[in-house]
């Protein structure tokens, strides 16, 4: 997964933290010095980032000996000396001790922060575990991050919406006022959408109620996204579209709603939280 974008952010991540060298090591220890370490989980969660890790260390030294123990979308516990359960000790690393507390920073940051999404998104992912419906991400991404954030998400269980701005159509409220400033109503925007694109490209209406649904459905959308809707009119909507559009919810989706959303048979509950509010997961490097 280390691809030519995720290299250069990596890199970018070291030339912050390590301009030059780390004084603080140069100052007490020989160059020589060699340690073992290993990086270990402090508390429960799903890992996601195994490999960006691995490769900071070895961006870093070539030299190092890293072993990789687990891989992403494990299930992680916290680490026990007295158990040493696998499930709490991520990877192992030997070599120069420059070397090794140079990366620990970046490493784990990386580690942590899409661990962090992943554990996250499991979260919802596990409190709809039996239903149809899908939990899955938004555009609402670190910069530069994205491509590491939507995949944390995938590998815990997630779906990815859009990428970018040119995967698909996403009619959205704005450009709905932009098109009733122009005279356009929005069945004219969703013919228009359709006809300007190629049949490949998705084609999703973003309704804030029956009226725009049954607009929106009547000119031809398949994919329409209920916003900040109560229960009720996300049902009503559901009847109306019998089957004959994708539905996804977003907005005001928190976790103790979830199981509610779902049972009215939405396809998809979009979760912005699960990139934009997710905490690091509580990762570290201990030497051996």
């Amino acid at each position: 997964m280390i691809t030519p974008q995720i290299l250069s952010l990596i890199k970018m991540a070291i030339s912050e933290d390590l301009p030059g060298e780390d004084i603080t090591t140069r100052s007490l220890f020989g160059a020589d010095s060699y340690i073992q370490a290993e990086i270990v989980a402090k508390e429960s969660g799903i890992l996601a980032g195994i490999d960006v890790a691995c490769e900071v260390f070895k961006q870093i030294d070539p030299n190092l000996t890293v072993e990789k123990l687990l891989s992403d979308g494990s299930e992680l516990v916290p680490f026990n000396s007295n158990i040493r359960d696998p499930k709490s000790v991520l990877i192992k690393i030997k070599g120069s001790l420059f070397s090794i507390l140079a990366s620990e920073r970046v490493a784990l940051n990386f580690l942590q922060h899409l661990s962090g999404v992943a554990t996250e998104t499991y979260r919802y992912v596990d409190e709809i575990q039996g239903y149809k419906t899908k939990i899955m991400d938004t555009r609402k991404t670190l910069p530069g991050y994205r491509t590491l954030e939507k995949y944390a998400v995938s590998v815990a269980g997630g779906v990815n919406h859009r990428f970018d701005l040119t995967q698909s159509v996403l009619i959205k409220d704005n450009h709905i006022l932009a098109g009733k400033k122009n005279h356009f109503r929005l069945g004219e925007l969703v013919t228009n959408a359709i006809e300007n694109n190629d049949s490949s490209i998705k084609v999703e209406v973003e309704v804030e109620n029956l009226e725009q649904a049954k607009e929106a459905l009547d000119n031809g959308a398949i994919y329409l996204l209920l916003d900040n809707m109560e229960i009720p009119l996300i049902e009503n909507i559901v009847n109306l579209a019998n089957g004959k559009a994708v539905l996804e919810v977003s907005g005001g989706v928190k976790i103790h709603n979830l199981q509610e959303i779902a049972k009215t048979g939405v396809d998809f509950i979009s979760v912005g939280a699960i990139t934009h509010s997710s905490r690091f997961l509580d990762l570290s490097l201990e030497i051996i």
